[in-house]
């Protein structure tokens, strides 16, 4: 896992996982809404964009090194902590093992429930389909199905090429086989659980299941959104939404920008 920033000393620490198959640019313009009043770190998670050459484990080896790196620069606790998709599980796999990590959570679209054949299909099927990620034609389809903005396109395909198929394969499996730890009804985070009013019924009955699993949790159901459409094409309402949650509605957003 590669952290391009370090925290600043003194400044409330925010960090910002991104979904599968993106990297920190995805949360570029988030970052930039919030960095007035936060030190806001956006890791690239193995296997991703600069990260590409790290094969991307699991979920588990990915939060233990989060963990790793909270506790070495962070003096083992952070401000926030917030996900889409993989980055929420990888979020939500921190929140099981170290329930008071971090004063507020954010988990968007988080999948709680296993997929059939997740496991069992994901290395037969990537190894026949995985030329496919390096097609133009296909990287707009599934750039399409991310909600991601045209601007972020060419950033989404040049990292698309880069990943290993041992990457890809071990992200579909541990996104598809991901399980909630009983150890989260020991969450302190105040945490509001996402998710998008046209995601699919698997994310919407996932986000019901992380609400009912951690006490005094919030659901917010994004209206009119789709899977990651929210953090990703909507920053400023995002970084609203935090600040209200948070408690800290006063604060002055900056413009949102792509770098």
């Amino acid at each position: 896992m590669r952290f391009p920033q370090m925290p600043e000393a003194g400044r409330p620490v925010v960090i910002l996982l991104h979904g599968g198959g993106l990297s920190d640019w995805s949360v570029a313009a988030l970052r930039h809404c919030l960095h007035e009043h936060f030190c806001v770190l956006t890791p690239i998670l193995d296997g991703h964009g600069m990260d590409a050459e790290t094969t991307f484990i699991s979920i588990e080896d990915s939060a233990q090194k989060l963990l790793d790196f909270i506790d070495s620069h962070c003096g083992g606790h952070i401000f926030a902590l917030g996900g889409l998709s993989l980055g929420a599980q990888i979020a939500v796999e921190v929140l099981s093992l170290r329930p008071a990590v971090t004063d507020v959570a954010l988990i968007e679209s988080a999948l709680c429930l296993p997929i059939p054949g997740a496991r069992s299909l994901a290395g037969p099927t990537y190894a026949l389909c995985y030329g496919l990620v390096k097609q133009r034609w296909f990287a707009k389809a599934q750039a399409k199905t991310l909600c991601l903005p045209p601007e972020l396109f060419e950033d989404y395909f040049s990292d698309s090429k880069k990943m290993s198929k041992a990457s890809l394969v071990n992200i579909t499996v541990s996104n598809g086989s991901y399980n909630l730890e009983r150890s989260l009804a020991k969450v302190t985070a105040k945490t509001l659980v996402i998710v998008g009013e046209k995601e699919r019924n698997i994310m919407r009955r996932s986000a019901e299941l992380l609400h009912n699993a951690i006490p005094a949790s919030t659901l917010y159901i994004a209206d009119g959104k789709q899977h990651g459409e929210l953090s990703i094409c909507c920053p400023e309402e995002y970084a609203a939404l935090f600040l209200d949650f948070c408690g800290k509605q006063g604060l002055s957003l900056s413009a949102p920008q792509v770098e």
